[in-house]
């Protein structure tokens, strides 16, 4: 059997050209007229070169009737039938054309000569076509191929093939609708995340407990695709879920540095059995706790979601399916994850790569959350500077004080991660230029001991005792509480810290 992967609408294309017609209903005729579809074929003008076009084309090409181009040849054209161009065996019957129409007079003009000449070579003549011919049979070879060769086109990726193969194979509901519909579901949730179908497909595999999750066509048979069609209600249900819990953990599009931490998250909460009322019950308060301590821990450890994330995502599976009945096991899946050398684990160079992040980067976010725990996610959260950031610049930190020669370093540290904090949209809106020991006292503006407690309580919170009231000892209050972030953040993480096994498993 041959096939034609790609290339069908060109190839018909040039066939309509050589060989076939063209019919398109002229305009204020009734579709039931007999005239309505005049049937059209492609000629080449051979006296008159294209008129400037958009499409850069050199030659005038048009599709008529034959009636059509024989009236307009007496008005300074010759249209050829390009279709005749096939019947040309050699130069000498060209040369015979151009002699019989009448286009040989003016010997000075050889434009027709040249010009048919070169459509016969074209069509029967020059190889234009390319083609690769894959003798073998492995369809996941022939994918790739049509993916690189495609590359010039519609790019088409290697999940957009896999979605049509399911699609071929489910029989009650329509994959790529249920699918885009999904992804469409989820990315609306909370303030908005930016989910692909490449998870979802990915999801499929892992929560139906396949044993290999990997993009490749023998995980997509007929079998797979008839488990995942009747276990669809149950996967979207749990992907879903995962995805509101995401949300109520402060994440969105912005903050989510991987998609594919959902899926580990679905699975549990598909495995368990759980519903939306794990979302806020206090009976699972202490689980969802641990959960999302794993999640922050995971996105904040660098290459945890790089590369190798099929075999991840089938280690935290096995761990969850072992220890999941009596609750979310983060110990037995960091314990997994080490042993294919992705432990969890901080070291002293990394836990000073993460306070050195910046704002606007995913795992500042994370970092905070991590930090500052306290902080309720059931309306949008920002990332706020503390020292607003609208008072670093040169003319306003000189007329605070700043000196000259500090002040690029006032401005370099303004968006590291000690003067970040996080605030609930509105009240970072209300915020805006305030600085920030004045709105601490806006928030709790009396003096008595009640007020001063609560300013104190807030500000030890978020390692912000030494707030000052001048902007010029900045950078002292930035070390002081980047030293204390340092130790908070150091006792978070080592606290829960996997020993890395001697041996990694393969």
């Amino acid at each position: 059997m041959t096939a034609i992967l790609d290339g069908q609408q060109r190839l018909t294309s040039m066939i309509i050209g050589l060989r076939g017609s063209y019919a398109k209903r002229l305009p204020r005729k009734w579709w039931t007229s007999p005239d309505a579809f005049p049937v059209t074929r492609l000629y080449l003008d051979l006296l008159t070169p294209a008129d400037e076009n958009d499409q850069n084309m050199a030659y005038n090409f048009k599709f008529q009737t034959p009636e059509q181009a024989s009236a307009d040849n007496a008005n300074g054209h010759h249209w050829f039938l390009v279709s005749r161009a096939m019947d040309f065996g050699e130069a000498s019957d060209i040369y015979d054309y151009i002699v019989d129409a009448g286009l040989a007079a003016d010997r000075e003009n050889k434009y027709p000569h040249r010009t048919l000449t070169r459509l016969h070579e074209m069509v029967t003549v020059d190889q234009i076509i390319s083609y690769y011919a894959v003798e073998e049979s492995e369809l996941d070879k022939v994918l790739n191929i049509f993916i690189r060769v495609n590359s010039g086109g519609t790019v088409l990726s290697y999940s957009d093939l896999l979605l049509s193969i399911a699609t071929a194979q489910w029989k009650n509901l329509d994959a790529r609708e249920a699918i885009h519909n999904l992804v469409d579901e989820l990315n609306s949730t909370g303030q908005g995340f930016g989910f692909t179908k490449d998870m979802v497909l990915k999801a499929g595999l892992v929560l139906n407990d396949l044993g290999d999750v990997g993009f490749r066509v023998s995980n997509f048979n007929r079998q797979n695709m008839e488990l995942l069609e009747d276990s669809w209600n149950r996967v979207s249900r749990a992907l879903r879920l995962g995805a509101r819990l995401l949300a109520s953990f402060g994440f969105s599009e912005r903050t989510l540095s991987s998609d594919y931490v959902l899926i580990p998250v679905a699975y549990y909460l598909h495995a368990s059995d759980l519903d939306a009322a794990y979302l806020t019950s206090a009976q699972h308060e202490a689980d969802r706790r641990q959960l999302r301590t794993w999640v922050l821990r995971s996105l904040l450890k660098a290459g945890v979601w790089g590369s190798g994330q099929d075999t991840l995502l089938t280690r935290v599976r096995s761990a969850i399916q072992a220890g999941g009945q009596n609750g979310f096991p983060p110990e037995a899946i960091e314990t997994e994850m080490a042993k294919i050398g992705k432990s969890l684990a901080i070291g002293p160079v990394e836990l000073d790569e993460i306070l050195d992040l910046q704002y606007g980067k995913p795992q500042a976010f994370v970092a905070l959350a991590m930090l500052y725990p306290n902080i309720t996610f059931q309306s949008e959260v920002h990332v706020d500077h503390i020292f607003p950031r609208s008072r670093f610049t040169r003319a306003r930190l000189s007329r605070a004080g700043v000196p000259d020669a500090e002040i690029q370093d006032f401005i370099d540290l303004v968006n590291g991660l000690p003067n970040l904090q996080l605030l609930p949209g509105t009240v970072n809106v209300q915020k805006q230029d305030v600085m920030p020991l004045d709105w601490v006292r806006q928030l709790w503006p009396g003096e008595d001991e009640q007020h001063e407690a609560a300013r104190d309580s807030h500000l030890a919170m978020h390692d912000m005792l030494d707030l000052p009231e001048e902007i010029v000892n900045f950078p002292f209050f930035y070390e002081q509480r980047k030293a204390r972030m340092r130790a908070r953040l150091g006792k978070l993480l080592n606290a829960q810290a996997v020993t890395t096994p001697q041996t990694a498993a393969p």
